[in-house]
């Protein structure tokens, strides 16, 4: 992820590179958390998160025209050079935990965040920064099936090369056969380390516009393009294109040691697209090895 080091790091020492008029910063966290284990991460079940945020924050900033009277401002939903976790962390939204999410001691880590920089001198909430509440508990690098989570300064880092949130969504090319057997069978994303945090156990359960999305692996590795269009256009999904998808249950069906796969894994390796046909060939291996043993 070159823009994490390009240009953009000085952009994001000072909100106002991005408003020049900015005075504040009003920090929004917004429940998405969904039921269940699926080869898709919670985050990608329904509308793009992109634009359900910044239609929130589009209503949140003409209220608070309506009461404040006009003032500049700009949204900033994931995509702007912002230190979000930072602004969140210092507004009392939570603390960043070890798996490097941004944890809220009632909502847990499923939480989005977004930013309305404003050229208002709004007053900070009173409740400052939260509180490191880890404490001792490795549960999230325990757990994390590509050792992902490393110990790192003064807290955890993320190693993006191993990360099955960057693999499945960010990167492009083949998938490392040693971190393609940890996946399981996640398919885009991954929440693992969110899934086993003490502090996602009662976490509430939230709706999300649009959804549900097609989920297991079959019906996945059956789409089009023209119905991977049709059905993920407007969500997360479309992140990791269609080759990615395919590439992602491709290696997923592998992992799943269930020779019924091997019809649909067949079909994959038919592909007009050659990365897939090599990771469906990859996966049909897979099943043939483990079924000899």
């Amino acid at each position: 992820m070159a823009y994490l080091t390009d240009h953009r790091v000085s952009l994001r020492a000072d909100p106002r590179t991005l408003l020049p008029s900015a005075r504040s910063v009003v920090c929004v966290g917004r429940l998405y958390n969904q039921p269940g284990s699926e080869p898709v991460a919670r985050y990608a079940r329904g509308d793009d998160y992109h634009d359900v945020l910044r239609r929130d924050l589009e209503r949140m900033a003409a209220a608070m025209q309506d009461a404040l009277g006009p003032f500049e401002y700009r949204i900033c939903v994931d995509t702007a050079p912002l230190l979000e976790r930072s602004y969140a962390r210092a507004a009392g939204i939570g603390w960043i935990g070890r798996n490097t999410c941004l944890i809220n001691q009632q909502l847990g880590s499923y939480v989005f965040l977004a930013e309305i920089l404003v050229s208002l001198p709004l007053s900070a909430d009173a409740v400052g920064p939260a509180p490191d509440r880890c404490g001792t508990c490795t549960r999230c690098i325990d757990a994390c099936p590509t050792e992902a989570i490393v110990p790192g300064g003064l807290r955890t880092e993320l190693d993006s090369t191993r990360c099955i949130s960057y693999l499945t969504i960010e990167y492009r090319g083949d998938i490392p056969e040693s971190l393609g057997i940890q996946h399981g069978s996640l398919a885009f994303g991954c929440d693992i380390c969110q899934e086993v945090c003490p502090w996602n156990r009662k976490a509430p359960f939230a709706e999300w516009p649009g959804g549900p999305v097609p989920s297991d692996l079959e019906s996945l590795a059956s789409l089009s393009a023209e119905e991977f269009r049709a059905v993920f256009r407007r969500t997360p999904v479309w992140r990791t294109k269609y080759r990615g998808l395919l590439r992602n249950v491709a290696v997923a069906l592998g992992n799943s040691g269930d020779s019924r796969h091997r019809a649909a894994l067949e079909r994959l390796a038919k592909s007009e697209d050659e990365m897939v046909r090599r990771h469906a060939g990859r996966a049909l291996h897979q099943l043939e090895q483990e079924a000899v043993v």
